[in-house]
């Protein structure tokens, strides 16, 4: 076992894309070989291998689709030089769209009130991809909702994460195959040894409707969205609807995933139309990427700042790259605040987080702890760049989840997404570098550790 810790070793040496993952690695595969070789079978590669494989066999199998995407997209494709914009285009792969509507979504009631809506005007297809989805009461509903939907016909795809939504029961989703829904589950459908990449996660939440309505955004299908948590109560959420050209970019991006699951292309509307006059990139990023490239979007829009860069994270793990992008944005003038949930869901990273307050505070970077129950949503403000998705501030989302967000520079969507978190800078307090530096030595050493090993959560 030591001599495949060793040679394990070597591997993370040569692979790891970080050095602080290379470094937790080697560690634990030289000193405690017996429990880090097969974690670091399950969660040492860096790439997720099959998808990489499938995305360019898309030559063959999805170029066709893809055309029809691309050629019904060129209309209404916007050509400027804001370099932000160019960067997210660049790393998405995605066009920046003219002729959308947008509504901006804050509230859990509101949000599923607004899905299961568009849902039940469904009349050809019906596209769903969750991270987590239960069996709860809005789970349930969820289900009842596209089994009613396939009975009258409607075409009905449901791609779920095997790890995020692993509680589904058979009855659950027997039921709906019976009803004439089609699922899959993300991550281990086509190859053997992809049974060993359970560290990529599909964290994406798409809905869309017909090819004409999409919803994206930070909300699983779960009863903690509506503010039921037993532990936390309100549990503070943001989503998007998107009507227009971007809409088939949503879809492109469902197809792409649910080729990798299933090895199919649906037959879908490939052709669309303007719904209003707002604009709106789509934004994929994951594993299968040539680049970091929430990562680097994220220290573009630091570096793109002048006056405002706001960002609200439920997990504030970053990287070496975004602590110094933040440093730097505020050491030239930019208010630099960073929105995190007082009571976390996840202790180590909450511990994980303190360490990081002496470095970002001493820049002039200000921590915002929310304090109105637990805080998920993702979402980004530079100057007059907005962005709402599900990606979040840490190791995961930078390289190891496949992720989704709108991004957009529209003044009304900008100015909506300003109120909202002016509201919750409102319902917050400001944490100061004694909430770290002030505490005992021992919690400190935990803070320190749980930041040791951030790169393997």
């Amino acid at each position: 076992m030591h001599s495949a810790g060793a040679m394990q070793a070597l591997h993370a040496l040569m692979k790891s894309r970080t050095s602080q993952g290379s470094i937790a690695w080697i560690l634990s595969l030289l000193t405690f070989p017996y429990v880090a070789v097969p974690m670091y079978c399950f969660f040492g590669s860096d790439r997720f291998a099959g998808y990489v494989r499938a995305r360019r066999a898309r030559v063959q199998n999805l170029a066709e689709k893809a055309q029809d995407v691309i050629d019904a997209m060129k209309a209404y494709e916007i050509r400027d030089d804001n370099p932000l914009m160019e960067s997210a285009v660049t790393l998405g792969g995605l066009p920046h769209l003219k002729g959308n509507s947008l509504k901006l979504y804050t509230d859990g009631v509101e949000t599923f009130d607004a899905l299961f809506s568009e849902i039940a005007k469904a009349q050809r297809y019906i596209l769903i991809n969750y991270y987590i989805f239960k069996n709860d009461t809005v789970g349930d509903a969820m289900q009842q909702a596209l089994v009613r939907k396939a009975r009258e016909g409607v075409m009905v795809l449901f791609l779920f994460d095997e790890i995020g939504s692993n509680k589904l029961p058979r009855a659950f989703l027997r039921e709906m195959r019976e009803a004439g829904v089609v699922f899959h589950h993300f991550g281990t459908n086509r190859f053997w040894w992809s049974r060993l990449q359970y560290n990529f996660r599909n964290h994406r939440k798409i809905v869309v409707c017909d090819g004409d309505v999409a919803f994206i955004g930070g909300l699983n299908v779960a009863d903690e969205y509506l503010g039921s948590h037993p532990k936390f109560g309100y549990w503070r959420d943001t989503h998007m609807k998107i009507c227009g050209p971007a809409v088939l970019a949503v879809q492109l991006v469902f197809i792409e995933d649910w080729f990798w699951a299933c090895g199919e292309v649906p037959d879908l509307i490939y052709t669309t139309k303007a719904a209003g006059k707002q604009n709106l990139l789509i934004l994929p990023t994951g594993p299968a990427d040539l680049l970091d490239s929430w990562q680097l979007f994220v220290v573009a829009a630091c570096n793109h700042a002048r006056e405002r860069l706001w960002i609200a994270s439920p997990y504030f793990v970053p990287d070496g790259g975004v602590i110094s992008a933040l440093q730097s944005a505020a050491l030239r003038g930019v208010d630099v605040r960073i929105l995190i949930p007082d009571c976390s869901d996840n202790r180590l990273v909450n511990f994980a987080t303190y360490s990081y307050y002496q470095q970002i505070m001493d820049a002039g970077v200000s921590v915002y702890r929310y304090t109105e129950g637990f805080l998920h949503q993702k979402v980004l403000l530079s100057d007059d760049h907005a962005c709402v998705g599900t990606g979040n501030l840490d190791h995961r989302s930078f390289r190891l989840n496949f992720e989704i967000a709108g991004f957009t520079n529209d003044e009304e969507f900008v100015s909506e997404v300003y109120a909202v978190l002016k509201a919750d800078f409102s319902t917050s307090y400001q944490a100061g570098p004694q909430d770290y530096a002030g505490k005992p030595w021992y919690f400190r050493a935990a803070c320190r550790g749980a930041k040791l090993l951030s790169p393997l959560l």
